[in-house]
């Protein structure tokens, strides 16, 4: 049993006195009518004097934060969703009753306050209390006020303390549904429709990860985490919903890092009879759209860089950039042996099944590009075996019609104009389980209610996906994936 410490049993005594008083230490409903933030932007402009004759109150609720107790009269601040307001109680204004009441109060309790809105000679907008309600008692008292939870492990750990004590992170967990909820408008303003699909799978496809297994006690059968949502969303176009996406969580069995978290949030989103140039341009100006609507600037402070996300962004083949920076140029290149040849000269490892044109030049790329790509970057052209369900080049075919999108030497998104030729499909599929059998673990599946589709018919179409996790830590300006996620994924404790 966890032990109680003499602050908690001091609190704990609180809370019984608190009954012994008829009143419930665990509070009731409360109907506020105002908001701490809104009363100080309301109040800012007003000068202290002209509170004189004004009559204004307002009734709010939120957190004690700090008390300053001062015999018959005292100064506390209480905090809400919005930030912090100064409240004064006097006993002459409340009655000794009441302010003995208050007076039994800690930081962390929960309170209602309703009063006269007035300024301090300081210039602080200020409620000034006649009525003082107790609602919640806080059996544990916050961190120390000024270093808060300096443990970063125990912030992502409680994240309800972390919100209490940092501003920072409340304004992160409010900002990214803004994100969200502008990324939904700009979709749908552009005639997508936001649709579900299935999280548990009986398939790996979609991606290349390895997956959380699952168990369906009534049909005893095993079944996985879905780690994409492209195959469900392809089969909609099949059926004429022509532009659809969906925003909604996937999950990856890797490890954890500031880049990662096994469970994340992704957006998928395919238009009929668009390609890879239609989703550069709808991302391009999403980005921008969010910038503008959401942030009402251009310029990020990201990872020791200055993004700047005004257009047009560059677009540059995987092939010339390698050239850029190392001088190979692996289009002029068909001899797999002179590619495996040119990966030990420049101490590349490869497993069996890298020893491949594609995979080859993917390691060249991660190893000499990726992290050069600062600026927002469209990256296209990557080699078909890293591309499983992506239409070739019809100039040439061991390519892809693919990008994907780096920021900050990260990738943003990867979009593709799409396979919708079921006979290559099924030949992609199957080489997948070729290299499963050369030992990647992270191989798809062969879906053939996929394959089934396509022969219906899938229009031409183009696909992307956006790690909308990454994308709101870029703009909230965050390092770490764990602070744009309330509650990401942590190590048991020790």
């Amino acid at each position: 049993m966890r032990e109680i410490t003499e602050q908690e049993q001091v609190r704990r005594e609180k809370m019984e006195n608190i009954a012994n008083l008829g009143l419930d230490p665990f509070g009731h409903r409360y109907d506020r009518d105002s908001f701490a933030q809104d009363l100080k932007d309301k109040y800012k402009d007003v000068e202290h004097d002209a509170f004189e004759n004004m009559n204004d109150t307002a009734k709010v609720a939120g957190r004690i934060m700090f008390i300053r107790k001062m015999g018959k009269a005292s100064f506390f601040s209480i905090q809400d969703k919005t930030g912090k307001i100064q409240v004064y109680i006097s006993i002459n204004d409340v009655g000794e009753e009441t302010y003995n009441l208050f007076k039994s109060a800690d930081i962390g309790d929960i309170v209602g306050v309703y009063g006269k809105v007035m300024k301090t000679q300081t210039g602080e907008v200020t409620i000034k209390c006649l009525e003082y309600t107790h609602l919640v008692k806080a059996l544990k008292p916050l961190p120390e006020k000024f270093h808060g939870l300096t443990d970063i492990e125990e912030r992502y750990r409680r994240r309800y303390v972390d919100l209490i004590m940092n501003e920072d992170s409340k304004k992160v967990a409010f900002t990214r549904p803004k994100i969200i909820r502008c990324i939904q408008n700009y979709m749908d303003s552009l005639g997508f429709t936001e649709v579900e699909t299935p999280v548990l799978t009986t398939l790996l496809t979609g991606a290349s990860a390895r997956p959380f297994v699952t168990h369906h006690n009534t049909q005893d059968l095993d079944m996985y985490l879905r780690i994409a949502l492209e195959l469900p969303l392809k089969r909609l176009l099949v059926g004429g919903m022509e532009a659809v996406y969906e925003i909604g969580r996937v999950f990856r069995n890797e490890g954890m890092d500031p880049k990662h978290n096994p469970e994340f949030t992704l957006m998928e989103a395919y238009l009929a009879y668009s390609d890879l140039e239609g989703m550069m341009d709808m991302t391009e100006a999403m980005y921008q759209k969010i910038a503008t609507d959401v942030f009402g600037k251009m310029v990020y402070n990201w990872c020791g860089n200055e993004i700047d996300l005004t257009g047009p962004w560059k677009r540059i083949s995987m092939t010339d950039a390698i050239k850029e920076k190392t001088g190979i140029d692996f289009k002029t290149i068909t001899s797999v042996d002179e590619c495996i040849k040119l990966a030990e000269e420049h101490h590349i490892e490869l497993e069996e099944h890298e020893k491949q044109y594609g995979h080859i030049i993917n390691k060249f790329f991660e190893k000499y590009v990726e992290e050069t790509l600062i600026q927002p970057t469209f990256l296209y052209g990557h080699p078909i075996e890293i591309s499983p369900l992506t239409k070739k080049n019809p100039e040439d075919p061991r390519f892809v019609d693919r990008f994907e999108l780096f920021i900050g030497g990260r990738e943003f998104a990867n979009a593709y104009t799409e396979l919708n030729d079921p006979i290559d499909q099924l030949e992609r599929f199957e080489d997948q389980l070729k290299e499963r059998d050369l030992g990647n673990d992270e191989a798809n599946d062969i879906d053939y209610d996929f394959i089934d589709a396509l022969e219906y018919g899938m229009p031409p179409a183009g696909g992307i996906g956006y790690g909308i996790d990454r994308l709101c830590m870029l703009f909230t300006e965050q390092e770490s994936i764990r602070d744009v996620i309330l509650f990401p994924t942590m190590k048991n404790r020790g």
